[in-house]
């Protein structure tokens, strides 16, 4: 059993904890490789290789050329992937209609979908549509949008995203700008007794994971950063311990 912000992974599944029992929550930190970083000639080898690398979860970033200036892939490769790893498969929609994605990722193995707030007016009822799916539900904030843009939305996600960069290329370099959003959203979420995890995506690494945690952040996305290592297992171990030693308890 492991937990994270105020969730607790029971048999594979992400689970709310009761509001008496935050107090006595120990925050361990989630660390979700993003694939699009790998060896694109090799996913297969690559998912095996973060299934026993130590690693939570598995990250996708989904890109539609529209939402975002790049192309990434859908969800045969996702199919492809699941049956050769066990961890919990994170999939980000950096799409301007990714209503028409929802059923095609339910259906290869995603266990959650992260969409955008940029989306604006779409999203409670795109919400609805990924717990109709029965995945959990993710929400992005872009480092342009104000974190305010979210709060709306808070008590129906189970994560809050917020973007370390602008989406759509990775080795970009971290934004510090997005540390103040983080320290927001952690204060909602003691404020308002919630349970999103806080996540970071974006120029991840053991530095900028330490800044990220110091502010709020349990849930870390890296990408190069960790598919770029000789030996990822010894690279997942390195930034969790980093940023388990600076989290807030």
């Amino acid at each position: 059993m492991i937990c994270a912000g105020r969730f607790v992974v029971i048999s594979g599944q992400w689970c709310p904890l009761p509001i008496e029992t935050i107090a006595f929550i120990i925050v361990v930190i989630i660390i979700a490789p993003s694939l699009p970083a790998s060896d694109h000639a090799r996913f297969g080898d690559e998912a095996e290789r973060a299934g026993s690398s130590g690693a939570d979860c598995l990250h996708r970033d989904i890109m539609d050329g529209h939402f975002v200036a790049n192309i990434s892939f859908g969800p045969q490769v996702v199919k492809a992937v699941r049956p050769l790893t066990k961890l919990f498969f994170d999939i980000h929609l950096m799409c301007s209609k990714p209503k028409i994605l929802f059923e095609g990722f339910a259906k290869a193995g995603a266990d959650e979908m992260i969409i955008h707030v940029e989306l604006g007016d779409q999203i409670s009822s795109l919400i609805q549509k990924i717990r109709a799916l029965g995945k959990k539900v993710g929400l992005a904030v872009n480092p342009p949008t104000p974190i305010t843009a979210a709060e709306p939305h808070l008590d129906k996600i189970d994560l809050l995203l917020v973007m370390t960069v602008n989406p759509g290329f990775g080795g970009q370099e971290f934004i510090r700008e997005a540390l103040p959003k983080i320290q927001q959203a952690a204060a909602w979420r003691r404020e308002k007794y919630l349970s999103y995890r806080i996540s970071v995506e974006g120029g991840i690494y053991s530095e900028t994971g330490t800044d990220c945690a110091r502010a709020g952040a349990d849930t870390f996305v890296p990408g190069t950063s960790l598919f770029g290592a000789r030996d990822l297992k010894s690279a997942v171990a390195q930034l969790r311990r980093r940023v388990s030693a600076t989290v807030p308890h």
